[in-house]
């Protein structure tokens, strides 16, 4: 006996024909005597749905036009004033918050000397208050005159105020009466800053536009590590 290799019943039970499935509205139309539609069983689905040929999908073509299209374009390299105007001036921003945040990261961590602060001089108020002070450390281990103190509070800045301060050491040029939060606003944000500068450099000087994917890997990693050793160079003579 011969049996169907998709069901496992005899082939003479299996119908050759079946009935196509019709609409809701189709099937209350018809008449009741009968006119349904019979297909053969290799041109429909199991529930007599008819088999449809799939439309070709446009969309799996067009991200290759696409890459394609962009393959195709030149890349146009930047302009040499322009990327040395712009090295020159993020360089020169990355020194600046790199020399602003050494001594703020070293107390973070733990590298500072404990002292009383003693305010000589206050100008201007806010974001421009600028006060210069003497520094004894504790245990009289080391006294620095006008030094700069940072993070003054405006009723304290009255000369001859004294409040507790750190510096990094004897030679450091800068007495931190920062407390909270504040000490770490200061090195986070620079060295944020930093990092920022160096993406720019990347950008705009056109290390990440080389077309040759090693040539930008090693334009890239030159143009980060600028900003880098300087906030390392600043940080050793923070020390």
């Amino acid at each position: 006996m011969e049996v169907e290799p998709t069901t496992g019943a005899p082939v003479d039970a299996v119908p050759r024909r079946v009935p196509v499935r019709q609409p809701r509205w189709h099937r209350r139309s018809a008449p009741p005597d009968g006119g349904t539609a019979w297909a053969p069983i290799e041109e429909v689905h199991w529930d007599g749905t008819p088999l449809r040929e799939e439309p070709q999908r446009r969309a799996a073509r067009r991200p290759g036009r696409r890459s394609a299209s962009r393959r195709e374009q030149p890349v146009r390299p930047p302009d040499p004033v322009t990327g040395l105007s712009v090295l020159l001036s993020l360089s020169l921003l990355a020194a600046f918050f790199a020399w602003v945040s050494a001594g703020p990261l070293w107390l973070a961590v733990g590298h500072s000397t404990s002292g009383t602060a003693v305010i000589t001089n206050c100008t201007g108020g806010g974001l421009t208050q600028r006060c210069r002070g003497i520094f004894l450390a504790d245990g009289e281990r080391f006294l620095a005159h006008g030094v700069r103190v940072s993070g003054v509070p405006a009723e304290r800045s009255a000369t001859g105020s004294a409040l507790p301060a750190r510096m990094t050491g004897p030679a450091g040029g800068t007495a931190y009466a920062d407390a909270g939060a504040g000490r770490h606003l200061r090195w986070l944000l620079g060295l944020l800053l930093v990092a920022g500068c160096a993406a720019g450099i990347a950008r705009w000087t056109g290390a990440t536009r080389l077309p040759d994917p090693r040539h930008r890997r090693w334009a890239v990693g030159v143009a980060l590590a600028g900003p880098l050793l300087i906030t390392v160079g600043f940080l050793g003579s923070a020390w």
